[in-house]
């Protein structure tokens, strides 16, 4: 009867310990489901983000990074921010604006001349016109509907000019929803930049705990799970100098709500 009894208690410990090893795979599937949906996210907005410049035939090197693009609307538009522009191009050096596309790593770089088409130095976005073949568009979501503490992701060419034209993600989550005009403690401090905003009147931006870089500038900020986007990066907060942003990044970055950038392509139709 004791060695039934015995038997019994193995047999018992074994299923037991089956049992527990079968939920931790169960359990285990949701995070490994999540982890792969990350990773096609971010490949497929990869395929819709490209660096903003201009290209001359005459220097070197012959594409001038300026910052951050991604494909909206019918594949043919790339949105931008309005600061990331140059002001004038050289017709003495054929100077054009332009865009670089990488279609996947290890592919060759691709320079393709774009045209403005709209612009919106209030809200600080721009649309480029790209001619021939259209590029994969990205969706845009109702920013109205984005809440404070919702995980978010941020591709872009942080330091392009130096890292080259490959993407980088970074992540964060939208810390607050503030007023784009940052108050400053004296009137010395307002530069023209703000004075310009709190002329035109501000609105509100998010404000993320990611850091963002030089040249991110116009990078898309999107849903980990869907890859809607939802605000493009348009400034960071610098501590000191330009140059502690390199140095010494804040790690807090500011976006445009995308609702913006709908409305400055309305303007399109």
């Amino acid at each position: 009867m004791t060695a039934v009894v015995g038997i019994a208690r193995r047999l018992m410990g074994r299923n037991v310990r089956v049992a527990v090893r079968a939920l931790i795979v169960v359990a285990s599937l949701p995070a490994l489901s999540h982890a792969a949906d990350l990773l096609d996210t971010i490949s497929r907005v990869k395929q819709s983000v490209v660096a903003v410049g201009t290209y001359s035939p005459t220097r070197a090197p012959q594409f001038e990074f300026r910052g951050t693009g991604f494909v909206v609307g019918d594949g043919s538009l790339i949105a931008t921010n309005y600061h990331v522009l140059p002001e004038t191009t050289s017709d003495a050096s054929r100077e054009k604006l332009a865009i670089l596309v990488t279609a996947s790593p290890g592919a060759a770089t691709q320079v393709r001349e774009v045209q403005r088409v709209a612009a919106d130095e209030g809200s600080d976005l721009a649309l480029l016109k790209l001619p021939g073949p259209a590029l994969p568009a990205l969706e845009l979501r109702d920013s109205d509907s984005v809440r404070e503490g919702q995980p978010v992701l941020m591709t872009g060419y942080p330091i392009g000019a130096v890292l080259g034209p490959f993407p980088a993600t970074h992540r964060g989550m939208v810390a607050a929803i503030t007023p784009i005009a940052i108050p400053q403690r004296r009137a010395a401090d307002l530069g023209s930049a703000v004075i310009r905003r709190l002329a035109g009147g501000t609105f509100l931006v998010f404000q993320l705990d990611a850091t963002a870089y030089p040249g991110n500038s116009g990078s898309p900020i999107y849903d980990p799970s869907t890859g809607q986007v939802f605000g493009i990066v348009n400034m960071v907060f610098v501590k000191g100098t330009k140059e502690s942003a390199l140095s010494q990044p804040s790690g807090i970055t500011y976006a445009v709500p995308a609702r913006h950038l709908s409305e400055l392509m309305k303007t399109l139709r």
